[in-house]
């Protein structure tokens, strides 16, 4: 039996395993505060807890980019996925700070995995004109991970406790799991491709030997992360993947805390900035496409669409100086919705620069550096928050996204692209 349409349905798989990734990491958010009084855990011990998830995160971003070029893609992802499954149940296992941040600790060696993994599929099955929609649809799953935690987890926590949240959100990628297994495989491997479609994109995708990846030539890690294309991306990332860090880790205990809105108000409102980024992730990968079709280099179109992105994010400035948690919700989906136009950019742009047995490792050590930017301004966000308040930490996410636009048309101007495209 052939599937038609496989290309969309490996994307739509993407994408699901995305919304799991973002599920399982936002619901400890969205129980933070009664979780807190549990354990007896200050605001501070939270963002320790929250910052040995990104340290794990850090350390394994770069590995995984590797141990995906290593393994293929379809051994890879199912790898990562049951583990972080694993280590999500193991959450609703936790008896204080230190159990609870052990479990984290797994769960960030896991979860980074979904992005380069994802990001080689795309390459796999996707042309280079529509590589940041493909990237753009897997990453709208974060938004709906994000979007429907909050009211799932709020749901679990009041009916039946908050550890059968995690038990929940857990179990699902294992689900995912099984689907996965089954369904993919590299176009010129998968027995689920019509022909006719096969013979229509051969010449425009990747065609990675799937099963002799173990035996691929080694890539040469340090060649990678010393290219300036490398560097550039890292830069790019540990200014800005931050940002979308503190909408994840923090707005639920901002909303309670500076709005006062309780558990279930929280997951009625907390998605709703979410809903933003969803459509941002897909109108952004699609709006490059379609400059790019309307005559537009790829370069060009990558980096405009990120300049968009970068151009609203100071809206971030306001949310904490409105007068009401509506107008600052608001100003959240701003954030959201110019955050997701960036990343549907940035990230497909690995896809574009380095070839098969390159591509993951570059993408790793790029989300390698969002998480160590994560780490640190985790850290910085739990101390200014226990001592002052959050306007200081909106007014540094309003003003990192521009920063990093003049970072990315300086050093990579579109001759770099050249190499691939």
């Amino acid at each position: 039996m052939k599937i038609p349409g496989m290309r969309w349905v490996i994307a739509a798989m993407l994408f699901l395993a995305t919304t799991v990734n973002y599920c399982d990491r936002l619901a400890l958010s969205v129980v933070s505060t009664d979780l807190r009084k549990e354990f007896v855990m200050t605001e501070q011990d939270y963002s320790q807890v929250v910052s040995i998830f990104l340290i794990a995160y850090a350390i394994m971003y770069a590995g995984s980019g590797y141990v995906v070029d290593r393994l293929g893609t379809r051994r890879g992802f199912a790898v990562f996925i049951f583990v972080w499954s694993a280590a999500a149940m193991l959450h609703g296992f936790a008896t204080g700070k230190w159990s609870l941040a052990a479990f984290r600790f797994m769960l960030g060696l896991a979860e980074p995995g979904n992005w380069p993994a994802a990001a080689k599929a795309v390459g796999e099955w996707f042309p280079a004109r529509q590589r940041a929609l493909g990237v753009g649809i897997f990453n709208a799953g974060s938004s709906l991970g994000s979007f429907i935690a909050p009211p799932v987890v709020a749901y679990m926590t009041l009916h039946y406790g908050w550890r059968s949240a995690f038990y929940f959100t857990g179990a699902i990628g294992f689900i995912w799991l099984a689907a996965w297994l089954v369904l993919y495989q590299p176009p010129h491997l998968n027995r689920w491709l019509r022909p006719a479609e096969y013979e229509a994109m051969k010449d425009e995708v990747e065609a990675p030997a799937e099963a002799a990846a173990v035996t691929a030539p080694r890539v040469s890690w340090t060649k990678v992360i010393c290219m300036r294309e490398c560097y550039t991306l890292i830069l790019a990332r540990f200014f800005t993947d931050p940002v979308i860090y503190f909408v994840i880790f923090w707005l639920p205990e901002y909303l309670r805390k500076e709005r006062h809105f309780d558990l279930a108000m929280v997951g009625q409102y907390a998605s709703l900035p979410f809903i933003a980024g969803g459509i941002g992730y897909v109108a952004g990968g699609w709006l490059s496409g379609r400059l790019m079709r309307a005559g537009w280099s790829l370069p060009k179109a990558r980096k405009f669409v990120m300049l968009l992105g970068a151009a609203v994010m100071p809206a971030a400035i306001l949310a904490p100086g409105v007068p009401s948690a509506g107008l600052a919700i608001l100003a959240i989906c701003f954030v959201t919705l110019g955050h997701a136009f960036w990343t549907a950019n940035l990230q497909a742009i690995p896809t574009d620069l380095f070839r098969g047995g390159e591509m993951g490792t570059a993408t790793g050590f790029s989300g390698m550096g969002g998480a160590v930017g994560g780490i640190l301004a985790n850290f910085g966000t739990g101390w200014v928050v226990q001592h002052f308040t959050y306007a200081p930490i909106f007014v540094m996410a309003g003003l990192m996204h521009p920063l990093a636009i003049v970072i990315v048309y300086k050093m990579l101007p579109d001759h770099r692209f050249a190499r691939r495209v």
